[in-house]
């Protein structure tokens, strides 16, 4: 079938499976011309594996350096007159990828927050890599059922105590225009945040893998956070999606007590603004990438997903040394999106940014391209109006 993107919002309908296959071949590529990590994991479970963040931290551990790879998604299989989601198209690439270099690679689709996916991982862990010296945690999801008391939660996107009115963006059409949302009207929309997007089933990931035996001596586990500019502060790191990251972040010491006997250590790596499916759903966000990616390029100095993730297990989780964290232990890749004169610069053109010059003082272009990008549109030498096999299987979950 002939697929176009179709979209909705800050969602794409529709994802084509050569123009993601090229998306994984582009990163796998970057990890590679980086050459290897010396004292890189091995044996690898991702958690959330197959866009963003999470697949890009599963290229870099298999093509950094050489580990199995294990990752678990959500995703919706390809069927015929129905393309799959673009994480199916991904990871379905990555397989391919791996296994052409002969590196172990599977994975399992399914409710990660669930009992049943966690001992469909566990089970396979024992039986194909035994341990796993490193679990990555980069879940993103609107809802969750508990596993252990069966409530389900729905996170909701808001601000606390005031409401909260600033510009924000149509990236689709390139309209600036000022927004306003009114804060939480009840104590519990942030406790259900929590409930979705915080640190619990993290902990209880780690619970059931340690009790499994399936963490080897030394096992790290990292999971990922945002703090932003002050500018975006009222909707993100005050608001109640901050109150999960907080969460999050302190639920690092739970999980280093209990990997103490091991030698294991978490992290939460504090990673810079990029586009992503979460981050297009943010009011105001959107509009300050697009600054931020003009202001970053023109210094030389930008990252996108695969950059990012390198950079963090290259420089940071696996240098053989002493890992540097700030004042409250949290790794640092936002390092140079939160340097001085980049949030200088951001915050002057944030000032005069309009529909009439936003094409001549932000990336919003870039900001278009990288959003279909993540679904497999708009890269070079992918002829989208020929005809594509929508039906493409992830090799190692049966059919």
């Amino acid at each position: 079938m002939i697929i176009q993107p179709r979209t909705r919002g800050f969602i794409c309908l529709t994802s084509h499976p050569e123009g993601s296959a090229q998306n994984i071949k582009n990163q796998i590529e970057y990890v590679k011309s980086k050459g290897t990590i010396a004292n890189g994991p091995k044996k690898v479970l991702v958690i959330g594996a197959s866009t963003g963040f999470g697949i890009a931290s599963r290229i870099t551990a298999a093509f950094g350096s050489g580990a199995a790879t294990i990752g678990v998604f959500f995703e919706k299989p390809a069927a015929e007159g129905k393309p799959g989601t673009a994480g199916w198209y991904n990871s379905a690439a990555f397989e391919k990828e791996a296994q052409a270099a002969g590196l172990y690679a599977k994975s399992i689709n399914g409710d990660a927050f669930s009992d049943e996916v966690k001992k469909e991982t566990i089970e396979l862990i024992k039986k194909d890599l035994g341990q796993v010296d490193l679990i990555v945690y980069s879940l993103a999801s609107p809802r969750r059922t508990n596993p252990r008391n069966g409530v389900s939660y729905a996170s909701v996107l808001k601000p606390i105590d005031q409401p909260f009115t600033d510009k924000t963006v149509d990236f689709h059409t390139g309209v600036v225009s000022d927004i306003s949302i009114q804060p939480v009207e009840n104590k519990d929309d942030i406790e259900n945040t929590v409930a979705v997007m915080g640190g619990e089933d993290w902990k209880f990931w780690i619970e059931d893998l340690k009790a499994a035996g399936v963490l080897a001596e030394g096992v790290k586990t990292v999971a990922y956070s945002y703090i932003g500019p002050q500018l975006t502060y009222p909707i993100y790191r005050n608001g109640t999606i901050g109150r999960a990251k907080d969460h999050l972040e302190a639920t690092v010491p739970v999980l280093n007590n209990l990997l103490k006997d091991l030698n294991g250590v978490s992290y939460v790596s504090v990673n810079k603004a990029l586009v992503t499916q979460s981050s297009s759903a943010i009011p105001v966000v959107p509009l300050y990438i697009s600054l931020l990616y003009k202001v970053m390029k023109e210094k030389g100095i930008h990252e996108g997903t695969i950059e990012q993730m390198q950079r963090l297990f290259a420089e940071r989780l696996y240098t053989g040394e002493a890992i540097a964290t700030d004042e409250k232990g949290r790794i640092r890749v936002d390092d140079l999106e939160m340097r001085e004169d980049v949030q200088e610069a951001v915050a002057e053109l944030w000032g005069q940014v309009s529909t009439e010059n936003l094409s001549q003082i932000s990336d919003i272009q870039g900001y278009r391209d990288e959003f279909f990008n993540l679904f497999g549109f708009n890269f070079d030498g992918i002829d989208y109006e020929a005809d594509t096999n929508e039906v493409v299987n992830v090799p190692s979950i049966e059919k």
